[in-house]
């Protein structure tokens, strides 16, 4: 039996349907968790066609990935006052994400507010293939989402 009172309330959706999400709802963010370096040497996801823009907070900071003591301030702090129904979590293949939004989520669920925290499967590079090399089998590039070298 767990002892673990906490709820989880963070769901996930598939790289395309966060775009179609981001494509339909103006309100929704994306909030890209991985480092500097990953966004730099990586790329970065691309929503100028939705006319939008994604947040980059990190979860932790590269190279040590020590933990990012002010992510879930930063992140209250950037949505605002009122904050969208919708908030999307991306890292680099939906691990470090899915914390990021399970933290989020919480703080928000504190306040007694409800928002929506959705962590992108796969995430932007996907799973390691055969070769073990990320990007060729899933997540957000290899499905041709929009993305750029920053």
């Amino acid at each position: 039996m767990s002892t673990d009172n906490h709820v989880r309330r963070v769901t996930e959706v598939s790289p395309d349907d966060t775009w179609t999400a981001l494509e339909t709802d103006v309100t929704a963010v994306l909030i890209d968790v991985r480092t500097k370096a990953e966004w730099s040497f990586v790329g970065i996801p691309d929503l100028s066609d939705l006319g939008r823009s994604t947040l980059f907070i990190e979860w932790a900071e590269f190279p040590t990935m020590t933990p990012n003591a002010q992510f879930v301030d930063t992140v209250l702090d950037a949505v605002g006052d009122t904050p969208p129904a919708k908030i999307f979590f991306l890292c680099r293949s939906g691990v470090r994400s899915l914390y990021a939004a399970d933290a989020v989520s919480d703080a928000f669920a504190a306040r007694g507010e409800s928002v929506e925290c959705i962590n992108v499967a796969e995430g932007f590079e996907g799973d390691l293939n055969a070769e073990k090399h990320r990007g060729q089998q899933n997540g957000w590039k290899s499905r041709g989402l929009a993305w750029r070298q920053s």
